[in-house]
């Protein structure tokens, strides 16, 4: 927090003082200035602060980190002009300054973010972070197969001690009288070392053995912890959601919640206008080109299946020699005598997609998301891979997560299929406009330094 504000004052006092002795050769209201950039590192804090993102594992996941970032000074620094606006003092400030404070501020964020980032997972590795004295009560060949230990000691506990009990004791009703002497131990060892935490690692299913040894502890004032066992730890890596006074895994969400489809929706319509406006010289080009090289129509179109599996016509530039749309079509390979040489060209650069800016308008398809295959794939894969009809939850994408990972063109191997639908899955459960805007960036480049569509 300290370190974000001291950017921040200092990007917009700096900025000010420059872009005043640059313009002018005076300093200028360096104390209003002073001011507003305190204001906005106040407000960039708290709103940080109210996104969690001062903890260690916020921190550490770079990605999401750079775009709480980005979106919460932007956002901020909307508001502040506005409210600037309202009040009428926003004549105080000149645009130059405004604008550099705006980017000076953002890129020296983004660096220290990614500094620090860096220097506290190497801090978490080595165990820098674990101040809590803690012990833990397991049973027997847990600790050496759980990766909880590691877990534990990278957040900020320090286990002083293990007590390992064997299954066999675990399943006996006399559990107390067993022990006895070694929680009478292990409770002596918690007071004179000042333990602070107890962790209970053993399968959930052991009741018996749980309530045995929370009664057993109920005289140490500490929290006792109940760890996850393997089978519940898998369930509970998903949100958790309350329905009335049940809490439920979310195993599976609805792909996007009605408000998110609204705001893809626009994200689409105002995305694929604007992009047709750009390139229509291009498309106007391409359709002359195909038009005087090749006998044919200039768009080929072939049957896809979309959201919820629902067929429709896609729209491309026709780069081959024929117009395949049945139940047999053959993937287009490397060299393939089918692809004409104008043709060649515009699937290299994905020119031959553009025309699915139309597909978006009328609403069979997103900008982003899963790529559509043709039907009679579709069908195929639909049979050998399990996962593969879940994305058909969203609307298909003109390009998506798995093209800009690698996995686009030609899918020889079953394997880079499989692996394309993983990286489709994953888009659909972390989708947000951000992931959007950065593949579609991400597309622009990739379609020319590393083409491998044929």
């Amino acid at each position: 927090m300290f370190v974000d504000a001291t950017l921040v004052l200092t990007s917009g006092v700096g900025c000010a003082i420059g872009y005043h002795l640059a313009a002018g050769g005076v300093v200028g209201k360096a104390d209003v200035y002073a001011a507003g950039s305190l204001l906005a590192a106040v407000n960039f804090i708290l709103l940080i602060v109210v996104q969690q993102g001062y903890r260690l594992k916020t921190i550490t996941d770079l990605t999401r980190t750079f775009r709480m970032t980005a979106a919460t000074w932007t956002g901020l620094f909307g508001a502040l002009l506005a409210v600037a606006f309202a009040m009428k003092v926003s004549d105080e400030f000149s645009r130059g300054t405004t604008i550099s404070f705006y980017l000076v501020g953002l890129a020296v964020l983004l660096i220290w973010k990614a500094v620090a980032a860096r220097w506290i997972s190497r801090a978490l590795r080595t165990g820098a972070f674990a101040n809590s004295r803690a012990v833990m009560i397991a049973e027997s060949g847990l600790p050496a197969s759980s990766s909880t230990m590691l877990d534990l000691a990278q957040h900020g506990y320090r286990l002083m001690r293990i007590m390992e009990i064997r299954s066999s004791e675990l399943e006996s009703p006399r559990l107390f009288s067993t022990i006895a002497p070694r929680f009478e131990e292990l409770i002596a060892y918690a007071r004179e070392h000042r333990i602070e935490h107890v962790f209970l690692l053993m399968s959930w299913s052991r009741q018996h053995a749980i309530d045995t040894t929370l009664d057993a502890l109920k005289i140490l004032p500490i929290p006792v912890h109940l760890v996850p066992d393997a089978n519940a730890a898998r369930f509970l890596r998903y949100p958790l959601q309350s329905a009335g006074n049940t809490w439920t895994a979310e195993l599976r969400r609805a792909p996007l919640s009605w408000k998110e489809r609204t705001l893809k929706r626009i994200f689409d319509l105002a995305g694929a206008s604007v992009a047709l406006v750009v390139f229509a010289p291009v498309m106007l080009v391409t359709a002359l080109l195909i038009k005087l090289t090749s006998q044919g129509p200039i768009f080929f179109r072939q049957t896809r299946n979309g959201f919820n599996g629902h067929a429709f016509k896609i729209f491309k530039f026709r780069t081959m020699r024929v117009l395949e749309d049945g139940p047999t079509i053959v993937q287009a390979q490397k060299n393939d005598p089918r692809v004409t040489g104008v043709g060649k060209w515009l699937r290299k650069t994905s020119i031959d997609e553009l025309p699915q800016l139309f597909n978006v308008l009328r609403g069979d398809m997103s900008l982003v998301g899963p790529r559509p295959h043709a039907a009679a794939h579709n069908t195929e894969y639909e049979q050998i891979i399990g996962n593969y009809a879940f994305r058909h939850h969203v609307k298909p994408g003109i390009t998506g997560w798995a093209q800009v990972n690698g996995y686009r063109g030609e899918t020889k191997k079953l394997e880079l299929m499989a692996k394309r639908v993983e990286f489709d899955l994953w888009y659909i459960d972390n989708w947000s406009v951000w992931l959007d805007v950065v593949i579609l960036l991400r597309t622009s480049v990739l379609s020319f330094v590393q083409p491998n569509a044929y």
